[in-house]
């Protein structure tokens, strides 16, 4: 019987590799990878007053510490995870930590901003090649039946980076200075790197004939088009103008050409037939919308907690590391879920939890206290958790052995991209709905107006997600019925 959901005409080979080289060992490696990704990119945000205090630069000038980071693995996280198909992906992961761990250094001894963001670059480098890799290798490490599991564990490491930053950020910086943020990622790497050559399965070699030429084109008109589109999107904070409108027209032109040259090459960086896949297309769209929702929460919560909620600084850190927190927890008992019971339930209750939320905080009034904001927001992030991973199992179970590294790196893009989106149009949303030019001192009432306005479209984003797991699981459903 044949299955029409698969993402390749030829279904993944089975790996015999499974029991040596360790499971477990391979699994701490990426983990480890996962990890320092995930701090990298968490970690800098506290420490941009003692950047700016330490170069004498402005505010806008030390965001660029932050904004390096983040352009580079979204400009190059499609093109590495390719390059890990063509070359061997234990070989560049291997490159990606090393890379990662010497730009953490160069930033720790950065005698200047522009060093820093530089090195800053650098790292984002060596982090998309982690990301990119580190799900790819899943199918090459663990069983079929246990997936999920396994991009469950990624999922908690994910989340544990990303509530430990800011926190261990802050230790750091008052007992060392702000170049210990960067510095600790030397150890770190040096584990990491140690085990990934340890544990992880040996390249398969391919002679020189039989390798793929790269997709030079390709790769640099993709590169310029997301850098477009996350310029447009994060240049002027949330407000809209005509540079922002500029790059966004610049991208979608670069697309159009990208999407031409990728159709008339025989080695494409992306085979555009992999979009004809309803799972996988349908995975990307609602991996980016409900990443654009998980942003609304970092962009209002500090001002709700703090404007209208009158909660100090120490506080709204606390009450903002309950929702990484509960991803964390959530992550492996949703990929458990999901091998039991199948990665579409999974996937669709996770959307529900968060439409809930979202309802929730779109109506309740700020009487409600603190209660009634972080009740919701944990009830969306473990949503969220649930869906990640029940989404990034169905999509990586069946994916080819020759197309895992560039569709882990598309996945990993799709939450990268509503990340970079949510900030900028739940960002503006938020602005909006307030009516004040300046948020950091608008009224109580105007703030709790604007996080009820801003979750009211996070809603309408979660159903149009719940539409399109609706409508693929439905086809996916009929066409294997008719092939049955």
């Amino acid at each position: 019987m044949m299955n029409t959901d698969k993402l390749e005409p030829i279904a993944a080979s089975p790996d015999t590799s499974r029991g040596s080289p360790s499971v477990r060992g391979a699994l701490v490696s990426l983990s480890l990878s996962v990890l320092l990704s995930s701090l990298g990119t968490s970690i800098a945000n506290v420490a941009l007053p003692n950047f700016a205090e330490a170069f004498d630069a402005s505010f806008q000038a030390v965001q660029w510490v932050v904004l390096a980071y983040l352009l580079a693995i979204t400009t190059l996280i499609v093109s590495v995870g390719r390059i890990g198909d063509l070359l061997g992906r234990k070989r560049l992961l291997l490159t990606g930590v090393f890379l990662f761990a010497l730009a953490s250094v160069l930033c720790g001894l950065a005698p200047t901003l522009w060093w820093l963001i530089g090195a800053r670059a650098l790292q984002g480098l060596g982090a998309a090649i982690m990301m990119a890799l580190a799900m790819a290798f899943v199918a090459e490490t663990v069983p079929k039946a246990t997936t999920g599991r396994a991009i469950g564990l990624l999922g908690t490491m994910s989340a544990i980076g990303t509530a430990l930053g800011p926190s261990l950020g802050g230790l750091l910086i008052t007992g060392y200075g702000w170049p210990a943020i960067f510095l600790i990622n030397l150890p770190l790497g040096l584990i990491t790197l140690v085990l990934t050559w340890r544990y992880l399965p040996r390249d398969h070699a391919l002679k020189r004939a039989e390798r793929p030429s790269f997709d030079i084109a390709g790769t640099v008109l993709l590169a310029l088009a997301l850098a477009a589109y996350a310029l447009a999107m994060t240049l002027g904070r949330g407000h809209f103008g005509t540079l922002n409108a500029a790059l966004l027209l610049l991208a979608a032109l670069i697309i159009g050409f990208f999407v031409r040259v990728e159709s008339r090459t025989d080695a494409p960086l992306v085979r555009l037939s992999l979009f004809h896949n309803g799972m996988l297309s349908a995975s990307l769209a609602m991996s980016t919308l409900v990443s654009t929702v998980m942003m609304a929460t970092l962009v209002v919560g500090p001002f709700y907690l703090s404007r209208a909620l009158g909660l100090d600084a120490a506080l709204v850190g606390l009450a903002m590391s309950a929702g990484p927190l509960v991803a964390a927890l959530t992550a492996a008992p949703a990929g458990r879920l999901a091998d039991r019971f199948g990665t579409q339930g999974v996937t669709r209750l996770g959307l529900v939890g968060m439409a809930g939320g979202a309802s929730a905080l779109s109506i309740l009034p700020a009487s409600m206290g603190i209660a009634g904001y972080i009740t919701p927001l944990l009830i969306i992030t473990a949503g969220y958790a649930l869906f990640q991973t029940a989404n990034n199992t169905a999509v990586m179970k069946d994916v080819s052995p020759d197309h895992r590294g560039v569709v882990s790196a598309m996945l990993n893009l799709s939450r990268n991209l509503g990340f970079v989106t949510g900030a900028s149009v739940m960002g503006a949303v938020f602005a909006l709905a307030t009516a004040s030019t300046d948020i950091a001192s608008a009224p109580p009432e105007s703030v709790a107006r604007g996080m009820q306005a801003t979750f009211a479209v996070a809603v309408i984003l979660v159903v149009i997600a719940l539409a399109i797991a609706a409508s693929t699981y439905r086809n996916s459903a009929r066409n294997r019925g008719l092939v049955s």
